[in-house]
């Protein structure tokens, strides 16, 4: 059995930078109230880990908007500016743990905004980056995700300049063939390209591992949008490509008759998770 391990694999510096943040500050001060606004990470392992260490998820703004001490710290994926201003009004500490990359789409989208910019974000409307980038613009913005919602994409004021970003995990080809669809309706058009050049990397390993074996198999969260795409990458190219969030997920009957897997993960799976898998596979197939 040949084992090969995307390099790329594991978590990428915006997740670690979160979940060193989290952890320090649980670590730094014990005993005072530790919150994150929704889970830190799409990590359901990390997750637990950090509930063990005294760290509470707020799931709503209500929730958010009760909180009267500790420390609160956002979610690598962002949030909307309206959640900023309300902790600063109530006066709550907080603290930004949001992905450099995603800040630099807030700041894109705000400046543009300002500037009278339609908004395009290119993305999944209903993650949490997504929703935290619409926070940041005005209120001419649309979210598209698919071909058929660039095709009946259109701007009323025919003279604005339409602003195209993306979410940083987005898939690069699906971006590019979506920006080519609105570019052909003649508009003002600015296209800033923000996929994160970590996940671009990613993509293109795990594409390059996947085609040289016999299956492929993708480590990550069911909720974790660049796993999803990194899945749907694989199995296109490696048609035995199996989604697995922890090892007891793998049915290793299922590898004993390759002689070649490969093994990719999303950036918010934890390496002792990579490494776990990576051993068994070697030691039991």
């Amino acid at each position: 059995m040949k084992v090969l391990l995307a390099k790329t694999a594991g978590f990428c510096f915006g997740v670690k930078r979160a979940v060193d943040t989290v952890y320090r500050q649980a670590e730094e001060h014990k005993g005072e109230k530790i919150y994150t606004f929704g889970p830190i990470i799409h990590n359901e392992e990390v997750i637990r880990d950090m509930e063990r260490h005294g760290v509470t998820v707020l799931s709503s703004v209500q929730e958010l908007a009760d909180v009267r001490e500790g420390i609160v710290i956002i979610r690598s994926h962002g949030v909307p500016k309206a959640v900023c201003d309300m902790l600063e009004e109530k006066g709550i500490s907080y603290i930004d743990a949001t992905c450099p990359f995603v800040k630099k789409i807030h700041h894109i989208v705000f400046d543009e905004s300002k500037k009278g910019s339609h908004i395009v974000i290119i993305g999944d409307g209903s993650h949490p980056e997504v929703e935290g980038i619409r926070g940041w613009a005005g209120a001419d913005v649309t979210v598209i995700q698919n071909e058929a919602e660039a095709q009946v994409f259109k701007i009323e004021n025919e003279n604005q300049k339409v602003c195209i970003v993306s979410q940083t995990t987005f898939n690069y080809n699906k971006f590019k063939e979506l920006v080519e669809i609105i570019s052909e309706k003649r508009y003002d058009i600015i296209v800033l390209n923000t996929i994160c050049s970590a996940t671009k990397e990613r993509q293109e390993e795990a594409r390059s591992v996947a085609e040289r074996v016999e299956a492929m198999i993708v480590i990550g969260d069911r909720r974790s949008s660049n796993t999803r795409k990194l899945f749907e990458i694989c199995r296109n190219a490696c048609a035995d490509t199996y989604y697995i969030q922890t090892l007891d997920d793998l049915d290793m009957n299922q590898l004993r008759s390759v002689e070649t897997v490969g093994i990719t993960a999303g950036a918010s799976t934890p390496n002792n998770i990579i490494e776990e898998v990576q051993d068994n596979v070697r030691i039991n197939i």
